[in-house]
């Protein structure tokens, strides 16, 4: 079992104030239009929601970003967004949250910018509904992702690819970035099949339990089995490091060629896991750029999930809400 103090806690996330982190990946936004049910319809066997109120929250990379900012550290996310209402409203929504709002972002004229819609009455999601387009970007725009993160890089303390698999990472941005990256700080991935075996070089890799199972042709979902799978995701993209997440379980770090180290849940209650994996690999990000160790990196970020699954919607967890975690 791996702990940590609360004072070591508060001298890590301290030394994150100094530090700046780029994150590569799918920005979208999440919409949640709020309710509550009382009748059926008459037309069809599903529930009438009577709207409340709507709301809009950063969701994908851009989340990651927001959960960066509330650690705080600096952070910059390149992605990409369609000339729309919805890319508006994202540039918007990071203004009021005082988040890097700039020329990171690429506008491709061809694709829409990504929304995710959900409907939830009585704390409980009735109907989700994407409208996005996940082809891989063409190669024009490829290319000014590239030349954006390499201009952004050289001043991050850290790296993370959040691919959520809409098109922004391609195997020739990965080629671009990962290797100039990978040379001078750490490079972490919360990754998707599509482009698994372009993963590298990397220093963390990131996937949840149902990931690393079918990347690994296995249905074993215990200790043992997942023990399995981290030393052949490491063995097939030669990584630093695989951090297995395992929901009310906890988490999986299997750091080079060291037994696995098992962190249990932190979650006292869980309302709603939307982003959770975005508050995971943010907060490893920086406690690593911060100068944490692989374990502690792990306890942390097994800390702020705990917070984020216990608020509804795409939440964020502070430095402040972490180091109280630990009392």
């Amino acid at each position: 079992m791996l702990t940590l103090d609360q004072s070591r806690a508060e001298k890590i996330l301290s030394q994150a104030r100094a530090c700046r982190i780029a994150v590569l990946g799918d920005v979208m936004l999440d919409e949640f239009i709020w309710g509550e049910v009382t009748r059926i319809s008459p037309e069809a066997p599903v529930p009438v929601v009577n709207v409340q109120r709507e709301s809009t929250r950063l969701g994908g990379a851009a989340n990651v970003l927001a959960n960066i900012a509330a650690l705080g550290a600096a952070a910059t996310v390149i992605g990409v967004v369609g000339n729309d209402s919805a890319a508006e409203k994202l540039r918007e929504s990071m203004r009021v949250n005082n988040l890097q709002a700039g020329n990171s972002l690429v506008i491709d004229e061809q694709r829409p910018t990504t929304i995710k819609t959900r409907i939830i009455a009585h704390h409980q999601m009735v109907v989700r509904t994407d409208r996005e387009f996940r082809a891989h970007v063409n190669g024009r725009i490829e290319a000014r992702i590239i030349d954006t993160v390499k201009e952004v890089v050289a001043d991050a303390d850290a790296l993370v690819i959040s691919d959520y698999d809409k098109g922004v990472i391609t195997p020739r941005v990965l080629s671009e970035v990962l290797p100039l990256a990978y040379r001078r700080i750490p490079v972490l991935v919360d990754p998707k099949i599509r482009n698994f075996d372009s993963y590298r070089p990397a220093t963390l890799v990131t996937p949840n339990h149902h990931e690393a199972l079918r990347l690994t042709n296995s249905e074993e979902d215990t200790d043992e089995g997942l023990k399995i799978a981290a030393q052949k995701i490491r063995e097939r993209l030669s990584c630093d490091a695989v951090l297995i997440t395992r929901g009310e379980r906890g988490m999986m770090l299997a750091e080079g060629n060291q037994d696995p180290i098992y962190v249990e849940t932190a979650a006292r209650e869980v309302f709603d896991v939307t982003g959770a994996g975005d508050t995971v690999i943010a907060t490893l990000a920086t406690a690593l750029a911060a100068g944490a160790s692989m374990k502690e990196a792990a306890v942390l970020a097994n800390q702020a999930a705990g917070i984020v699954v216990a608020k509804l919607g795409t939440a964020t967890a502070t430095a402040g809400e972490i180091i109280n975690s630990f009392e």
